[in-house]
């Protein structure tokens, strides 16, 4: 069995980057985004997930995490990403305000077509890449690389400035998710 892209040890903590289909940038409206936010803190306080550090990106979202003692992370992360789907498609459906409503549809239901897993529509691509953060070098290297994904992109000069990122966390704010600081 491949090990590549499992979370094979359930005491791990770890980079997790997940995409939407195509890339298309769906996190450009706040209640989408809030979706996200919302679902992670249900996460958080129901099912175990112990979030270090997140990012929410216009098409993809990265995070830092672990599950609970006696939780498996990649349960959580597969109803995290189910739940997440069947909302945001439906949001997006029933959004007045979303002009790219038909193009958004067309997009998720031939993803959804092509992959045998669907019955419909595939709003997230398929895996979460998870990378085992095992020495405290590639834990600062996978921290540093998450917050600053925004001002990479062009969007913000400091990590901070991003309203969907923990980076404020990190330098002594109280974000929008409770958090478990590493280093």
């Amino acid at each position: 069995m491949s090990t590549k892209y499992k979370t094979s040890n359930p005491e791990g903590i770890y980079f997790l980057s997940m995409a939407t289909v195509e890339w298309v940038d769906v996190f450009t409206r706040r209640e989408y985004c809030q979706i996200v936010l919302d679902s992670l803190k249900f996460c958080i306080e129901q099912k175990g997930l112990v979030l270090h550090a997140w990012v929410i990106m216009p098409n993809h979202l990265h995070l830092i995490a672990s599950a609970a003692e006696g939780k498996l992370l990649s349960h959580i992360l597969r109803d995290f990403k189910k739940f997440t789907a069947i909302k945001l498609l439906t949001a997006i459906q029933e959004n007045p305000q979303e002009s790219r409503k038909n193009w958004l549809q067309w997009i998720f239901e031939s993803n959804g077509k092509r992959n045998p897993n669907n019955d419909h529509q595939q709003f997230w691509q398929q895996n979460s890449h998870p990378i085992e953060l095992d020495s405290n070098f590639l834990m600062e290297q996978k921290l540093e690389y998450l917050h600053h994904n925004p001002v990479k992109a062009g969007f913000v000069e400091e990590p901070t400035h991003w309203r969907y990122s923990s980076a404020g966390d990190y330098e002594g704010g109280k974000g929008l998710l409770p958090l478990v600081l590493i280093g």
